[in-house]
């Protein structure tokens, strides 16, 4: 069984690598070096939806929910235990968030005739930010504090496939509409404002106008947690 995962970013997002580029950003997006493409690699999505399953996960035992150990269950088959054991390997894989496959090979193709460069593509679906620390005494600029970073443009839009070894029941399908829908930030800088997006789950084997599965498996969710009178 496979799953998509459809992302669109509501404010500028820095996806970043880990490194800069000397004399032009502190910190750079990650990308595809043949297409210069961004792109948000499958290991930190996978991770942005293993942080709000620990949230709900947390919520629910603070109310002492009967469904708990059932989500738990269900947590350990899309994400896997806290060891490494093939026993608690996750029966869910997710890959990297890229943009639609019609413009990356729209935009493959044009490089490949000289049409395009890297570096163009880049630097048309991304922009460079500047900002510096600010001393809380004077409200002044703190000296030696400034800062590049790239980020991914706004209304970006990104597609993740998630795919699983065995098919997922509906209490699985129903923790990862709710990791979904609660996935709201990402990359860095979130935490100031940056990388505000929305979410959903997308069925590809579905006519376009039912893909969009992410209601249809929350509500197995709620029936689930709240019972099905209250989900009604």
């Amino acid at each position: 069984m496979m799953l998509e995962m459809h992302l669109r970013l509501i404010r500028d997002a820095t996806f970043g690598r880990g490194d800069g580029v000397a004399g032009l950003v502190d910190e750079e997006v990650e990308h595809d070096a043949i297409t210069g493409l961004p792109f948000l690699r499958g290991r930190t999505l996978k991770g942005l939806l293993v942080e709000e399953c620990a949230n709900t996960l947390f919520a629910l035992s603070r109310q002492a929910s009967p469904a708990l150990s059932h989500l738990q269950e269900a947590a350990k088959f899309l994400f896997g235990g806290p060891g490494s054991t093939l026993d608690d390997e996750a029966l869910m894989h997710v890959g990297p968030a890229l943009l639609p496959s019609e413009l990356w090979e729209a935009v493959d193709a044009d490089i490949r005739a000289g049409r395009l460069t890297p570096a163009m593509v880049l630097e048309s679906l991304t922009a460079i930010r500047r900002q510096t620390a600010v001393d809380e005494g004077t409200g002044a600029p703190e000296e030696g504090s400034l800062r590049a970073m790239r980020v991914v443009l706004r209304e970006t839009p990104l597609v993740a496939t998630m795919r699983f070894d065995e098919p997922p029941d509906s209490s699985a399908l129903g923790l990862l509409a709710a990791c979904v829908l609660s996935l709201r930030r990402g990359g860095m800088g979130r935490n100031r404002g940056r990388g505000l997006m929305t979410a959903r789950l997308y069925d590809p084997t579905k006519p376009a106008d039912r893909s969009d599965v992410t209601d249809a498996h929350f509500q197995s969710f709620k029936v689930l947690v709240r019972g099905k009178e209250s989900a009604a």
